[in-house]
């Protein structure tokens, strides 16, 4: 029954707007307190952002890098607000969490323009796992206020040869958009979109697992704006195009006329050959 209604509140969460994610969920644990512990753990919320204070940049916070109430930076591994016990990679987790931040931090200018991005280590039982977030904020000057938020969490599980990795990747696309300006119509779109994949690869060194990731999340974005091009995006374009004429109301009056004169010249030509 447990699992019936954590089902039941994790499918209406995922049809709710992300903007709005964390008001939702306050009202959700009100209604099912015995649940916010698994609610937390398993609804993706949008990713909000922070300042490493001893380098000036910013990262971006979450489960996989909270202890408490402090956040850990990616960039000098240092909790904010400071927590002098909290958990850190050991030291090749770390190595591959530096690689991988500036690794995704290139792929996030090339794909992003601008933005945050943040990656996070940590151990499994005989494997470790890694947090990818990407996070884009809209331009309200481009009439364009909105986010997009990309969490991709990857399970690693080295093969016992050492020469080959089996990889696990969940990802979740969590985007809205607000259009508004003068003598326009507002259109707000919202959703998110959550999918799966695995796969093997081979391993020379440490660096490998950066490498392979990367592709991973690459392929994985990739299929995923196409999904919200061609699916979500596109019909939503045909559902518009279906309530709303892009034509003027003089181009309507206009054609209309002209049929009618067409058909006025039709009728006219007929009775002449009648006549005839």
């Amino acid at each position: 029954m447990t699992q019936n209604r954590l089902d039941f509140a994790l499918d209406l969460m995922r049809r709710l707007p992300p903007q709005k994610c964390e008001g939702f969920l306050g009202c959700l644990i009100e209604l099912v307190p015995d649940m916010c512990g698994e609610l937390l753990s398993n609804v993706d919320q949008p990713l909000k952002v922070a300042t490493d204070s001893t380098c000036g940049k910013q990262f971006l916070l979450s489960d996989y890098n909270r202890d408490g109430d402090s956040y850990r930076s990616p960039w000098s591994n240092q909790y904010f607000p400071p927590f002098e016990d909290g958990s850190v990679p050991i030291d090749r987790l770390r190595k591959i969490e530096i690689d991988a931040n500036h690794a995704i931090e290139q792929y996030k200018d090339m794909y992003f323009d601008s933005g945050v991005s943040s990656v996070y280590a940590w151990d499994l039982e005989h494997s470790f796992a890694c947090a990818i977030l990407i996070k884009k904020d809209g331009d309200a000057k481009k009439m364009a206020n909105g986010s997009w938020d990309s969490i991709h969490i990857i399970e690693v599980q080295e093969k016992s040869s050492g020469r080959s990795a089996h990889y696990k990747l969940t990802s979740t696309i969590m985007l809205w958009l607000l259009t508004e300006s003068s003598g326009r119509p507002k259109i707000d779109l919202s959703g998110s979109l959550t999918r799966q994949s695995e796969s093997d690869a081979p391993l020379i060194d440490s660096y490998s697992h950066v490498i392979n990731m990367g592709k991973m999340i690459e392929e994985m974005e990739n299929k995923m704006r196409g999904s919200l091009n061609t699916i979500y995006f596109g019909k939503t374009y045909d559902i518009i195009s279906c309530l709303r004429s892009m034509e003027t109301k003089q181009e309507r009056d206009e054609q209309a006329q002209l049929q009618q004169e067409l058909a006025r010249a039709i009728h006219c030509r007929q009775d002449s050959f009648k006549k005839e």
